[in-house]
């Protein structure tokens, strides 16, 4: 089992919208509620997850999953 950056799927989101991120070989990746991509930076991704970790924005729902790589 691997247990790195790209082996884990990020969603956050309410229950009317969910956003996914992921990292692939290229860095870190955000699909929008509306399955657009954004390239973004680690910095990103820990800035839109830490409020919601943090309880800041009770109404976010965080759910990690584990996948393996391709």
């Amino acid at each position: 089992m691997k247990l790195t950056n790209d082996s884990y799927v990020i969603l956050m989101g309410t229950k009317n919208f969910t956003e996914r991120y992921y990292r692939d070989q290229a860095g870190w990746c955000k699909v929008s509620a509306r399955g657009r991509k954004f390239r973004t930076t680690a910095e990103q991704v820990l800035n839109h997850l830490l409020p919601a970790l943090a309880g800041i924005k009770p109404n976010l729902v965080i759910k990690v999953e584990h996948h393996e790589p391709l």
